[in-house]
């Protein structure tokens, strides 16, 4: 930090700031130090060339899966299901919330689809849905909640990441899960096999 050094017959900054009414003392120098700044450098290899245009995109193609059937859904009663496949953490819940939710589906977009495996090291989150405050959670391994009503954004814990959302598609009375937002612990991709 720099210090104020008075020269005779000058003003420091701290004096000049408080002549002039400006609370804030800290220099733009100071700030950028304090902070840590870091500059990343972004380098296209090849740009203009046809070597530039030889990646194709991959595109992910989800299976659609029937679900449940809306009307049988209870309010703040998880169903559960697997999605997308069999496999190692591979465990959801789809729940009617009664109030309106991100990625909700049906009249009142209360219906949503969360994975059971917590982001932070995989712990089960089945049976801690509560309803008084639509969380999943908390989780046993080190406590990790999440808010259902705004995409699994985590409330509190060890978490980093939101909890994976099943991506929902009601066609008349029945959900299908048709993709999902985020990717489940335990995988490189959603699916694995």
């Amino acid at each position: 930090m720099s210090q104020d050094v008075k020269i005779e017959g000058t003003k420091t900054r701290k004096e000049i700031a408080q002549a002039i009414g400006h609370k804030c003392l800290v220099s733009r120098r100071n700030f950028l130090i304090g902070a840590g700044v870091t500059t990343t450098i972004m380098i296209t290899l090849n740009p203009g060339t046809p070597q530039a245009q030889d990646v194709p995109a991959q595109i992910t193609e989800y299976p659609r899966k029937f679900v449940a059937k809306l009307s049988d859904l209870k309010q703040d009663v998880p169903f559960d299901f697997n999605y997308p496949d069999e496999g190692e953490y591979s465990e959801n819940m789809i729940v009617k919330m009664g109030v309106r939710a991100g990625g909700g589906v049906g009249p009142e977009q209360d219906v949503v689809a969360f994975n059971y495996a917590c982001t932070h090291q995989g712990g089960a989150l089945d049976d801690t849905y509560k309803a008084d405050t639509k969380s999943l959670g908390a989780c046993p391994l080190h406590l990790s909640t999440y808010d259902l009503t705004r995409h699994g954004i985590l409330i509190s814990g060890q978490a980093y990441q939101s909890l994976p959302q099943i991506l929902l598609e009601l066609d008349g009375d029945d959900i299908y899960a048709t993709g999902i937002f985020g990717l489940i612990y335990g995988r490189k991709d959603n699916l694995q096999g």
